[in-house]
């Protein structure tokens, strides 16, 4: 039937397709000589891709409220860090081995900064 069964469908053409779904329940003659094509296969067939998308939905607020609390879990975990940090430095020092352990810089490790070279102006 399609060319490629793995890729979504538009929107629109699932709207357009539910459309003529509707029309053809109206239709009092339909009788497909293929049974495969029978008005309930394919009210049952609609049902199922209703359910599948409202699943598919629920699923995937589920999965971002889950990256939400992770995201939430991550940050406090994070900020907790840094006040330990604090916390380590303000009871051992900053050039303490302990400073060191948490990945902080021993305050004698540091390079002391230099100048910056001055630009001289070419004179003409």
């Amino acid at each position: 039937m399609a060319k490629n069964e793995t890729k979504r469908l538009r929107p629109a053409q699932i709207q357009l397709n539910k459309d003529h779904f509707a029309n053809l329940k109206k239709i009092a003659a339909y009788a497909p000589a293929n049974p495969a094509y029978t008005l309930a296969l394919i009210d049952a067939s609609e049902t199922t891709m209703n359910a599948d998308g409202a699943a598919e939905a629920q699923a995937l607020a589920a999965a971002a409220a889950a990256r939400d609390t992770a995201v939430a879990s991550e940050w406090k975990h994070h900020n907790l860090m840094l006040g330990a940090r604090d916390q380590v430095v303000a009871q051992f020092g900053r050039d303490s081995n302990e400073a060191q352990m948490v990945g902080l810089t021993k305050k004698s490790e540091r390079k002391t900064p230099g100048r910056k070279p001055t630009k001289t102006t070419p004179t003409k």
